[in-house]
């Protein structure tokens, strides 16, 4: 059974930093796809950033560009998400997810969320 658990959630104040991580088990998806994604009260679920596993390649929103990086370590099957400059606006569930292919990746595993309060 395929898990994807999230920690490193919780509150942060403007200009401070977070990393969220994401461990898989069950699986490996070296050859796929991770991300992370947000949801904030009221408001659609959100693509933060996304790097492909086997070559690094990374997506990054333009909401969190210069402020968030996603990086991965393929030997612990984890993904990161280092949060520097956090903005109230950036308050959400984070959500990691993964796929099982990339290029064109399908996000079909994903984790319950962590927290992220950002206080200003």
């Amino acid at each position: 059974q395929v898990q994807l658990v999230e920690s490193g959630g919780g509150l942060v104040q403007t200009g401070g930093s977070l990393r969220l991580s994401c461990v898989a088990s069950g699986r490996t998806f070296s050859s796929g796809a991770m991300g992370w994604f947000r949801q904030a009260p009221g408001k659609e679920r959100e693509k933060v950033a996304t790097i492909a596993m086997s070559v690094g390649v990374t997506f990054h929103a333009d909401s969190v560009k210069g402020r968030f990086i996603i990086s991965r370590d393929n030997a612990k099957n984890t993904v990161y998400l280092q949060m520097n400059n956090p903005k109230p606006e950036d308050t959400a569930v984070y959500y990691c997810a993964a796929s099982r292919r990339w290029p064109r990746p399908e996000y079909d595993y994903w984790g319950q969320g962590t927290q992220v309060t950002v206080s200003s």
